[in-house]
């Protein structure tokens, strides 16, 4: 009998022991982020892995309650007429991005290409189609550390909620050892931005 995530999640014991596991690549949410990929696959789905997870593929471990990722608005449609109703439902009723697996219960919430990160206003940086800026991590499609980075950037600078994605990005750089060069690989937009964090991340270490 499979464990309900949600349920894991709110114990403080069951949600550490799975944190341990997670960055060990084990656990539930690495289990099913397997099985996601691989449904995906199978139904030629092109996706990227975002958000947290993301993260993590990229070194920065830090736990996470949900599964994120980036489909076209096609492949979206191709996830709710070919995969809800086997192995996925709709979170709530109503739902159209946001979905749980049916046997563990875990959260899957989608983003499309188009959408504009943060406030949601249209801005230069945007959510690209999934073939367009990803890389292989451990058999996983996950959207390049730069485009992660610029996402982040904009989303924290557009919405004073998302606060924490400025922190996630300083916290990259310091992992990653980023320097300022690493701005010219970024929209313009969102440079001037990474530079204030990478400056601040530089003179801390000094």
């Amino acid at each position: 009998m499979r464990t309900d995530f949600q349920q894991v999640l709110a114990s403080p014991v069951l949600a550490y022991d799975e944190g341990l596991r997670f960055f060990m690549g084990q656990g539930t949410l690495n289990e099913v982020l397997r099985k996601i990929a691989k449904d995906l696959e199978n139904k030629g789905i092109d996706y990227n892995l975002i958000g947290a997870v993301a993260l993590n593929q990229h070194g920065y471990r830090r736990f996470t309650e949900d599964i994120d990722l980036l489909l076209s608005r096609e492949g979206l449609e191709k996830f709710r007429n070919e995969l809800v109703g086997l192995g996925y439902r709709p979170a709530f009723e109503g739902a159209t991005k946001k979905f749980r697996t049916t046997a563990e219960n875990v959260t899957v919430e989608i983003i499309t290409t188009g959408e504009f990160p943060g406030d949601g206003k249209p801005k230069p940086v945007v959510f690209p189609n999934p073939s367009e800026s990803k890389t292989e991590i451990d058999g996983i499609k996950t959207l390049s550390l730069e485009k992660l980075i610029e996402l982040k950037l904009a989303s924290g600078m557009t919405a004073p909620h998302r606060l924490k994605d400025l922190a996630d990005v300083q916290e990259v750089i310091k992992i990653k050892g980023l320097t300022a060069k690493f701005a010219e690989k970024l929209n313009p937009y969102v440079r001037e931005k990474f530079l204030e964090l990478q400056k601040a991340v530089a003179e801390s270490e000094e």
